[in-house]
């Protein structure tokens, strides 16, 4: 896929995931990596996406029709989360580490700048975990958040400037940000290794897209996978030995599109060795977001099917 074709594919990104997509049935699972069992938590003749797990291990949060819910993992309930002026939430949001804040992306306009006519995209806020007023970091668009640095300070991002989409942190009381990548292609999914040592990310930087990590100042970046799959979205465990990875079945390209045959991967860090998990339909909206429970034995996702 060309440079226009994935930048026409993440516009369209957040109004795929505010349409949401018909006749699909959207389960909720939990899979754990030590017994290979998956647990259905919640299912819907609905679309949702992108859990993340609560840091005291008492929930899930999920998007749906362009707001948050909680999923209490004692109930299976959904209960909608406040967040305020911000209803067209994408799926790149997540939780810090010490439990206390959520980050989204909401669609929104870009802040405004003298001279410079506004933007509309995908915009990052912060808000209390109980819900509340967000409040803005990120003053461009698109911007797409994807990892909150342990010690809470910054976040990291995919964004769109000029034409390219790369990484990018940010502090989280705003300011400047700083980009990480600057290869031609896209560069997406930033996560935080639990140390904060290193970002974990997806890159075409090969020619196809492939798991790649490097310094949290954008240094020493090596490629983690290569293989037949496209490869998206590396999630660190809590003790930093594995991460979990989508991969798409058959190439494609730049592109993350939604009801595709997908594998959920796990790499041993110590070895490199990958082990298939599970198999089944999913892509966009399945682990999009950082989903690990706080135990590092367990993580969520979201597979779909049609129902016509």
């Amino acid at each position: 896929m060309n440079k226009k074709s994935y930048l026409l594919a993440f516009l369209l990104l957040p109004l795929m995931t505010f349409a949401q997509l018909e006749n699909v049935q959207s389960t909720l699972e939990i899979f754990n990596i030590v017994t290979n069992e998956r647990e259905i938590i919640l299912s819907e003749e609905a679309h949702f996406e992108a859990p993340n797990w609560s840091g005291d291990g008492t929930f899930l949060l999920i998007n749906q029709g362009g707001k948050l819910y909680k999923v209490d993992l004692k109930s299976n309930k959904k209960t909608l989360i406040n967040t305020g002026f911000a209803d067209r939430c994408n799926n790149d949001h997540g939780i810090s580490f010490d439990g206390k804040w959520l980050a989204i992306s909401h669609q929104a306009e870009s802040e405004p700048v003298p001279g410079e006519p506004t933007k509309k995209g995908s915009r990052i806020y912060i808000l209390p975990i109980e819900g509340g007023t967000p409040k803005a970091v990120t003053p461009k668009v698109p911007s797409y958040w994807h990892g909150w640095s342990p010690d809470g300070q910054r976040l990291a991002y995919c964004a769109e400037r000029n034409g390219e989409y790369d990484v990018y942190t940010i502090s989280v009381d705003g300011g400047e940000e700083t980009r990480l990548t600057t290869e031609t292609g896209l560069d997406d999914g930033p996560e935080y290794s639990p140390d904060g040592k290193y970002l974990y990310y997806n890159s075409m930087a090969s020619g196809k897209m492939e798991i790649w990590r490097m310094n949290v100042d954008g240094s020493n970046k090596k490629q983690l996978t290569n293989d037949a799959y496209s490869n998206w979205f590396a999630h660190p465990s809590p003790d930093g030995k594995y991460f979990v990875f989508i991969s798409y079945h058959e190439d494609q390209g730049s592109g993350h599109p939604a009801m595709k045959e997908v594998s959920l991967r796990l790499m041993n860090l110590s070895d490199g060795s990958i082990r298939t998990l599970c198999s089944f339909t999913g892509g966009q909206g399945t682990i999009n977001v950082p989903s690990w429970a706080p135990d590092g034995k367990r993580f969520a996702f979201v597979s779909y099917k049609y129902i016509k």
